[in-house]
């Protein structure tokens, strides 16, 4: 199947893929009285009297908006918020078949983070949380920080988190395989976006200690006066042998490769240059780096992309859904390292017995999954104390 040309045809006869669907039935006056006015008044002032009512007299608890500017879709770059609301659409969707959050999309005409920032506190008291996607690097880094800073709700950028959560998982189950341990490999990502610097600082904390990041232009080192603060930074926190050259250089010797960039910038010969038991997940999409039958030839011991046509698809609808639903639940006020790392090892858990070098991921389907993420953040956030239930 083509799967570009015929998902036209269905968005064509769908004429979107969600829909709002009222909980109540007004088919009578006694009902519509109870839902609209005049019975509505008393929730209204019982929420005047009390802000946090509303979590509990309107459907506030479960609701988040799926938030984009249109600068960063997918892999088509700066198309523009209408054109990124099918995506938005999508995301909506998956929200409510594996997490059951009832989810909204809003594309915001603008790329000033002080607009976009103020938008969203303005309409933040309609919302249990906040989802930020397809928001382009740096901006989405300070978009994200001071939103997190000012609100009492939880705010993710599943591009930059929900990446990091599933790569992290797809990791843990990786090493297993090979019998490495996370303190002791030597990371490469290719890719300094939002994704990549989200991948790093995740991996980071959860006990990497040999991190290079690439851009296109090489290694990330912080005496580059090329570099934006965002990726100083990185370079600051990273390459702790102070190597420079380009990716080929960075990957010489090392145990895993992340790619979150662009098409076919991998040779087999790179790959070759590895570690024993090398591995890759070559993410990028629709175009991975390097196919994975081109790393498998080259010796790469296991090998993930983000293609849902091939064995080990590295996907953040394993996460999000989930967290939410979990954050949701315990009424979360944010959402914090100890809950990803939490939702990371869920989802890592979840495969079993099944585990082998051609399955280091539950199927994006499992809802079983999906349930586990949920339970295990919503233990997390109380457990860290940002947890109101």
């Amino acid at each position: 199947m083509n799967y570009r040309e015929e998902s036209l045809k269905k968005h064509a006869q769908w004429r979107g893929k969600i829909e709002v669907v009222p909980r109540v039935e007004v088919d009578s006056r006694e009902k519509l009285s109870l839902a609209y006015t005049p019975g509505v008044a008393e929730p209204c002032l019982a929420i005047q009297k009390d802000i946090e009512k509303s979590f509990e007299l309107t459907r506030r608890w479960n609701t988040v908006p799926v938030i984009t500017d249109g600068t960063a879709v997918l892999g088509l770059g700066d198309i523009g918020p209408e054109a990124g609301m099918p995506v938005m659409e999508g995301k909506c969707a998956l929200f409510k078949a594996f997490g059951d959050v009832d989810a909204i999309p809003l594309c915001i005409r603008s790329k000033d983070p002080d607009e976009i920032v103020h938008t969203i506190e303005l309409i933040a008291g309609s919302f249990g949380g906040i989802n930020l996607e397809d928001i382009a690097a740096p901006r989405c880094f300070e978009i994200e920080r001071r939103l997190k800073e000012d609100l009492d709700i939880p705010v993710f950028h599943d591009d930059q988190h929900g990446t990091a959560v599933v790569m992290a998982a797809a990791l843990l189950n990786a090493l297993q395989l090979v019998n490495k341990d996370m303190g002791g490999i030597s990371v490469v990502i290719n890719g300094a976006g939002a994704a990549g610097t989200a991948i790093a600082k995740y991996l980071l904390r959860f006990g990497v200690k040999d991190i290079i990041l690439c851009d296109r232009f090489g290694i990330l080192d912080e005496t580059d006066e090329r570099l934006d603060p965002a990726k100083r930074e990185m370079a600051a926190l990273t390459n702790r042998g102070r190597r420079r050259g380009m990716l080929a250089d960075a990957m010489k010797g090392a145990d895993v490769l992340i790619g979150v960039s662009g098409p076919n910038c991998v040779t087999k010969d790179m790959v070759r240059s590895m570690a024993p038991d090398a591995i890759v997940f070559a993410c990028a999409n629709p175009v991975p780096e390097i196919s994975r039958e081109d790393a498998l030839e080259a010796g790469a011991a296991i090998v993930g992309t983000g293609s849902s046509e091939k064995p080990n698809q590295i996907n953040n609808v394993l996460v999000f859904p989930g967290l939410f639903r979990g954050a949701l639940d315990v009424r979360a006020t944010d959402i914090n390292f100890e809950m990803m790392m939490a939702a990371s090892r869920a989802i890592a858990g979840c495969v079993g017995e099944k585990l082998s070098r051609e399955h280091i991921l539950p199927d994006a389907y499992d809802r079983a999954a999906h349930r586990a993420v949920a339970s295990a953040v919503a233990e997390a956030a109380r457990r860290s104390g940002v947890a109101k239930l």
